[in-house]
């Protein structure tokens, strides 16, 4: 028996080892890898990962689209139900979902939605497919399917991105809670405390470009998310003059295609899940040419 006892040590240390490596290795799988880099998508589609330590870890995803350029061009989400009986116009769907039925190169999620609830991963409405309705005014290429109130932004049939008043017929539009930057300014007052997922849209001065930000959030030693004013400070160093705060937490999801199909390229945390997506209510899609 003595003589077994090292081997039995050797197995124990092994074993040891193999946890303080393995387990960091099946914490941050199927993440996006904590390290910035620039990515040109396609012509006039740029993605940028941003890598924050301090005050707090935040792992920013932001898409930069030359409103421009040849090829490009956008849908939100079309309406499922157009009859004035249907009470709710929109089946939920996962941003995933909207990239790949529509054959779209980029997706992100939108305006905030109702009904809504998430009480455990088992207990949570919607399920893909199930009715609900988009918090602000929202708009598929012409087709006016929910009211509310502003902040909307308006993308024209030859693409100006703007928001307040649109000029000429409306054609796409999605609603946000609330402006984020005005005048190439943060707004006054923005929560400055509590980092959370988040997902952000904005234009720059032209406007030019469409800025689309989603940061992680709600993942220890990963990335805990972004503060109002912090996301506000992220859309103005990429440009925006502009921008409204979209549907976060575990809302907040960005897609692009890739050749075996949709590929997130966040880390979504629905139901306190990482890399789980949320069904909802609609998205902004971008049609891009070839690289």
């Amino acid at each position: 028996m003595p003589k077994r006892r090292p081997a039995l040590s050797i197995v124990w240390i092994l074993i040891i080892l193999c946890l303080c490596v393995g387990a960091p290795g099946l914490y941050y799988a199927g993440r996006p890898l904590p390290v910035e880099m620039r990515e040109e998508l396609y012509d006039g589609v740029v993605y940028h990962r941003k890598v924050h330590l301090t005050p707090h870890l935040m792992i920013a995803h932001i898409i930069t689209v030359d409103l421009h350029t040849e090829g490009i061009s956008f849908l939100v989400t079309p309406p499922d139900y157009t009859k004035k009986r249907d009470e709710h116009p929109l089946k939920a769907r996962t941003t995933s979902r909207f990239l790949d039925e529509f054959g779209l190169q980029v997706a992100v999620n939108a305006d905030g939605f109702s009904p809504w609830y998430s009480n455990s991963f088992l207990d949570y409405y919607p399920h893909p497919g199930d009715p609900v309705t988009p918090n602000g005014f929202a708009a598929s290429r012409g087709k006016r399917y929910s009211d509310g109130v502003e902040p909307t932004l308006y993308i024209s049939r030859d693409n100006v991105a703007q928001f307040g008043s649109p000029k000429g017929k409306i054609y796409n539009a999605i609603s946000g809670s609330h402006m984020l930057v005005e005048n190439g300014e943060p707004v006054a007052g923005l929560d400055d405390s509590i980092p959370a997922p988040r997902t952000a849209i904005g234009v720059d001065f032209g406007p030019d470009r469409l800025v689309i930000v989603v940061v992680d959030g709600r993942q220890p030693f990963y990335s805990e998310g972004a503060t109002l004013a912090e996301l506000a400070d992220l859309l103005i160093s990429y440009g925006a003059y502009a921008a409204m705060n979209l549907d976060g937490g575990g809302s907040s999801t960005l897609v692009v295609a890739g050749p075996f199909g949709p590929r997130v390229v966040n880390s979504p945390i629905d139901s306190h899940i990482p890399g789980r997506e949320r069904p909802v209510a609609n998205h902004l899609g971008v049609y891009a040419g070839n690289k």
